[in-house]
């Protein structure tokens, strides 16, 4: 173990505690979008239990966990299946917002927080494919 309390050569997916931590995470994400008036209508109501699922599954194999999305979905190809929704800034920056109060919810050590956020931050970004209000 280093001074920062991680294991070298372990995933962030291993070193957060798995599964369970993700799946934490993205409810406490959705638990948001559910109240937000610009991100919810981007979901279909009927299928947001779906969209749990695809998001957790997706971070943990992103951060070194099973393969699950790949091997349900195919390759992830996340500007894709995200083109038919306006994603602007304004989107962006409520995703993220939802998203940071998920993470800190987690309590992580410094370390694996600033890791998984600046993927999380990175891919917010790359999402926006609007620049219409």
């Amino acid at each position: 173990m280093t001074d920062e309390g991680t294991h070298p050569g372990q995933s962030l997916f291993e070193r957060i505690g798995g599964e369970s931590t993700f799946t934490r995470l993205v409810e406490h994400f959705y638990a948001g979008i559910r109240t937000d008036d610009v991100l919810l209508p981007m979901y279909p109501a009927e299928d947001l239990e779906g969209a749990i699922w695809r998001l957790s599954t997706f971070l943990q194999q992103y951060f070194g966990g099973p393969t699950t999305y790949s091997d349900q979905r195919g390759h992830p190809r996340l500007r894709m299946r995200h083109a038919a929704f306006k994603v602007n800034s304004e989107a962006k920056e409520h995703w993220l917002a939802h998203m940071k109060v998920a993470l800190e919810s987690l309590q992580l050590s410094p370390l694996d927080q600033d890791e998984l956020w600046d993927y999380l931050e990175r891919a917010a970004v790359s999402m926006v494919n609007t620049f219409e209000p």
